[in-house]
């Protein structure tokens, strides 16, 4: 008996899924763990497998189509085995954007039975050719032997069809009607772009944010990394097994400031405040179209070059579009780092339910006082959000002194 092949839910708030590719075409034959299919969610590009052996048939969900969560999409049946089987209801719920007919060739072999119950004969291209014109085979007339369905009765059928009506002129856009026609691009705004406009305009919306700023004197943290990357031993390859970037260091001293100062390390639950026992934090990776924030979980208990390892991959995997929900929800703060763009100082939204993110600027020589003499340093400005509802500012004001205190002085972060 054939088997279905679901759209499965890979995010908490997923209800329907986009396919972005398929690994294998109708009449295929597919290996049970083999990659089948990608979903496309605001988040990452997740390999669906399949989930038996046998030959694939009846997708009815192209690429860059849309489909509710658990319905099938597509169906695998055992070698030999006739292609019988209907499409259930609920593939009806199927949309698709490359491909209007979709919902009707969701019951790839639907009414095949004729007034005396048996199913029309038809070769199997005839059938494949209905389907993808969203038609019932049950409707042609087969010129073949013994009233056969050939190829050639499914593209007449289909050039006997009345011609769709046009689809009425698109009202331009108001904003559109700004500019002059021809002096723009329309870029069409994909899932990741939606839910990042939506859940941002939410949280400065709805969130009551709060800022504090400090700066962080980086000489003694800069010396100390670049003697940890000299001492690294050498791979097979000759090459460095670690080296440590400024920003593990922030993660590190975010981690332990939390754990000195628990009350920051907080997210807002609606009736009610939830205080996390370990440190887990979310760090923003730019990505062609928008962000992710993977996280670093009980980072207070990671060593420096752990961090580094785990962000490099997780970094990766998040540029790649590859990250699982579980590399990427919760987390009990953020980091937001622009340095690398030269950008000294800014503030950054919060991501609810986290009460917290923190801004970071760039590394930039200055001259400081010290014992009466202009001495020249490295500063970073550091900008903390903080959600008032969960975060008062007293405890947003000690955790951040807490994170200054470790980045300017990092041994404490190995005491």
């Amino acid at each position: 008996m054939a088997v279905e092949v679901i759209l499965p839910r890979v995010d908490m708030d997923m209800a329907t899924g986009k396919i972005s590719k398929w690994h294998h075409k109708d009449g295929d034959k597919v290996a049970k763990g083999a990659a089948l299919f990608e979903i496309e969610t605001d988040k990452a590009a997740m390999e669906i497998d399949a989930p038996a052996d046998g030959i694939l048939r009846n997708i009815v969900v192209t690429e860059g189509g849309t489909a509710a969560v658990g319905s099938a999409v597509a169906w695998i049946y055992a070698e030999g085995e006739a292609v019988t089987a209907a499409a259930p209801a609920a593939a009806a719920q199927v949309t698709n954007a490359a491909t209007p007919t979709a919902a009707a060739t969701a019951a790839p072999v639907a009414s095949t039975t004729t007034l005396n119950g048996e199913a029309p004969r038809a070769t199997p291209l005839a059938r494949r050719l209905a389907r993808q014109a969203g038609l019932s085979i049950a409707a042609i007339t087969g010129s073949g032997p013994r009233g056969r369905i050939t190829a050639a009765d499914v593209r007449s059928t289909e050039e006997a069809k009345p011609a769709a009506a046009p689809a009425p002129a698109a009202t331009p856009d108001p904003v559109q009607k700004l500019y002059a026609p021809g002096s723009f691009e329309v870029i069409p705004v994909d899932g990741m772009r939606r839910t990042i406009a939506a859940r941002l305009t939410e949280s400065k919306q709805t969130v009551p944010h709060f800022y504090l700023s400090v700066t962080c004197t980086l000489t003694t943290l800069m010396a100390t990394r670049e003697r940890l990357n000299a001492a690294a031993p050498k791979g097979a390859d000759g090459q460095p097994l670690w080296k440590l970037s400024i920003n593990d260091f922030i993660i590190k001293a975010m981690a332990l400031a939390l754990q000195k100062v628990p009350n920051a390390n907080v997210t807002w639950a609606g009736d009610s405040i939830l205080q996390h026992k370990s440190s887990d934090v979310g760090v923003a990776v730019a990505v062609e179209g928008g962000l992710f924030t993977p996280v670093i979980r009980n980072a207070e208990g990671k060593t420096l070059t752990t961090i580094s390892t785990e962000m490099k991959e997780l970094a990766a995997k998040a540029r790649a579009r590859k990250l699982v929900p579980s590399e990427y929800q919760g987390g009990t703060t953020a980091i937001s780092n622009l340095g690398m763009y030269g950008i000294e100082q800014f503030t950054a939204i919060i991501n609810p339910p986290q009460a917290t993110i923190l801004a970071v600027g760039a590394a930039v020589d200055r001259f400081i006082p010290v014992k009466g003499q202009p001495v020249l340093a490295s500063q970073m400005n550091c900008t903390l959000s903080c959600d008032h509802r969960a975060v008062d500012g007293a405890v947003g004001a000690e955790f951040l002194q807490a994170f200054g205190q470790l980045i300017e002085e990092p041994l404490l972060m190995l005491a």
